[in-house]
């Protein structure tokens, strides 16, 4: 029982993050539930097969809250329910370890030009209420997406939400509830995958549950919460995350010492916070 609630507190907390950000909720929960001695395939099937209701619920609640571009969503799920099937069949087989650096330092790279882009060029006069996505775009960019997240136990939002927040005009918003409601369809596509290549008898429905219940709790606040908070505030939350996140990627890959590892977060995280009181500050001047 005890294991239960802290995988619905997984699945709790990884909802919120994610509901909140546009990404992070395969990042979170893959990390918690990988200590539990669970191998990547399980992990990663037992994520996606919660993320079939969390995201439905977070999907909803988006649309609710007037956060979608459906004709982005659209354009999206059909290479990224490709992609994620791709990724699920094939998982035991890739060397997933071997790109992911390479990855990490794309979005850690496009992280920065994120939070600079909020931080000194924002102008919400400048939003659009679309999000202008080309078929050009979306394909190649729903194909990786997908793939990334079915072999690695999340990939969708961390891909997807940094890249068309990098787009001129991107409204921070809309990009996280696209990102989310689109990811239902990934979520689908990779859990079958899964069970074909797996079995039903590899998940522990259980524990899938207990994820499933955490994170429909926390998705109609996290909707509630794009809703209410300011688009140069998310766009400084996103980019500051994905910074954080990637660096810890490289840190662990590079093999640096624990104590460099604690301090350079520490320089990262009070660089993030700094950011953050200086765009309120800034944006709350232009409006007086």
């Amino acid at each position: 029982m005890r294991k239960l609630l802290i995988f619905a507190f997984i699945g709790f907390i990884a909802q919120l993050i994610d509901g909140s950000l546009g990404m992070a909720y395969g990042v979170t929960s893959s990390s918690l539930l990988l200590t539990f001695g669970m191998s990547p395939a399980i992990v990663s099937a037992s994520i996606h097969l919660a993320e079939v209701v969390t995201t439905a619920a977070a999907g909803a609640s988006h649309i609710k809250f007037g956060n979608v571009d459906r004709q982005a969503v659209f354009k999206l799920i059909i290479p990224g329910s490709i992609g994620a099937f791709t990724g699920a069949c094939f998982l035991s087989a890739l060397p997933g370890d071997v790109v992911k650096p390479y990855i990490s330092l794309f979005l850690l790279l496009l992280g920065l030009y994120v939070l600079f882009r909020f931080l000194f060029k924002f102008k919400a006069s400048s939003e659009k209420r679309s999000l202008n996505l080309s078929k050009k775009q979306s394909i190649p960019l729903g194909l990786i997406a997908g793939f990334a997240d079915a072999t690695g136990g999340g990939g969708w939002g961390p891909l997807t939400t940094p890249i068309l927040l990098s787009k001129k005009g991107a409204s921070a918003r809309k990009v996280i509830g696209t990102v989310d409601t689109s990811e239902f369809a990934i979520a689908v596509s990779a859990t079958i995958g899964f069970l074909i290549s797996l079995g039903w008898e590899e998940v522990n429905w259980l524990w899938v549950i207990a994820l499933m219940l955490g994170g429909v709790v926390a998705a109609p606040i996290a909707a509630w919460l794009v809703r209410k908070l300011p688009s140069y505030l998310l766009g400084i939350l996103v980019g500051g995350f994905i910074i954080l996140t990637n660096v810890r990627t490289l840190l662990t890959e590079w093999s640096v010492n624990n104590l460099w590892i604690t301090i350079i977060y520490v320089f990262i995280s009070i660089g993030w916070v700094v950011a953050i009181i200086f765009t309120i500050q800034n944006n709350q001047k232009k409006v007086n």
